[in-house]
């Protein structure tokens, strides 16, 4: 799957799948999905940044907040990167801290 270019946003919708550009940190104190910066969403994970670890870690994260199982969720770019683009096929709910429009 090709990038996208979420035009300034940090996410879009792709008829039912959500596609995320993410700021990753790795080896936080917690797992949290935190706030915007720019184009990017900030989610923190406890997981250190070995060889993609961090990012498998933050897609079994993010698919228990999404209510998706992890094969849902395609890592488009930056598995060893905290630059990250993730599509979440079908998400059955959005976090309560998530300001996402509906699809």
């Amino acid at each position: 799957m090709k990038a996208r270019n979420l035009e300034h946003l940090f996410y879009e919708w792709n008829d039912d799948v959500l596609v995320l550009n993410i700021l990753g940190t790795p080896a936080a104190k917690r797992d949290v999905i935190g706030k915007t910066k720019g184009n990017q969403l900030k989610i923190s994970v406890k997981a250190q940044p070995h060889g993609g670890r961090a990012t498998d870690y933050m897609v079994a994260f993010l698919a228990k907040e999404f209510g998706v199982n992890t094969s849902n969720i395609e890592v488009v770019y930056g598995r060893e990167s905290i630059h990250k683009q993730l599509r979440i096929q079908a998400p059955k709910k959005i976090p309560k801290n998530l300001q996402v429009d509906e699809f």
